[in-house]
């Protein structure tokens, strides 16, 4: 079974954004299901090639979050398609020097881009962002891994689009930080009733916070 379900943050209001990431990790537990957040064509398409092929019967919980439909940055090429396989974690390929990052950003779904893109902008070398494909079970082997790439100071922060009581911070809170051996630092909107605003003026806001915050801004 693949459930394919809508979730991104566009300031649409709550039936347009949240397919409630938090509820289906809560309910993870002794590897029932997999439950990802895919940011690339090719991945999306690995995952569900991997999901058909793997002999895995449990269920796949997919979040596709629609801007990225249309989003020229989120594109794949023909050998990514051809070759490779699904990978539960994306690394940074934009530090040159990863001796140079002070900050490594955790992130999973489209929030991604906006980061990128804002640190294309400032020309920023010391934030790294690692992409999450893969919320579980968490690929825990892979996280490390790219961390080992950056100093062992360097601030780690889980950055999220959704509220601080939703999305995948909630589950992320309770695991990250013994597995990591590390502190954790949340950047992400404050905790909410709603899961999302009604308002695009005051979505627009409350996502550009978030970034300055990612930033030093904040």
């Amino acid at each position: 079974m693949v459930l394919l379900l809508p979730h991104g943050y566009e300031g649409q209001g709550p039936d347009h954004s949240s397919a409630r990431v938090e509820r289906f990790l809560s309910l993870c537990a002794q590897d029932n299901m997999t439950v990802a957040m895919p940011t690339t064509p090719a991945n999306y398409f690995h995952l569900l090639r991997w999901q058909g092929l793997s002999g895995r019967r449990k269920p796949l919980i997919v979040f596709t979050p629609k801007s990225m439909l249309r989003l020229k940055s989120a594109t794949s090429t023909a050998t990514e398609f051809t070759g490779g396989s699904f990978l539960p974690v994306l690394a940074d390929p934009r530090p040159a020097d990863p001796a140079g990052v002070r900050t490594v950003v955790l992130c999973a779904g489209k929030i991604y881009y906006d980061l990128a893109a804002r640190r294309a902008a400032e020309g920023r070398d010391d934030i790294a962002l690692i992409r999450v494909e893969r919320l579980y079970p968490l690929p825990l082997g892979e996280i490390l891994t790219e961390l080992d790439r950056y100093p062992a100071e360097a601030e780690i922060a889980w950055v999220q689009e959704e509220p601080t009581n939703m999305g995948a911070w909630p589950t992320m809170a309770l695991w990250l930080p013994d597995l990591l051996e590390r502190k954790i630092r949340l950047v992400a909107p404050p905790a909410s009733s709603a899961p999302a605003l009604g308002s695009s003026v005051a979505h627009a806001a409350e996502h550009k916070a978030v970034i300055e915050r990612v930033m030093g801004r904040g």
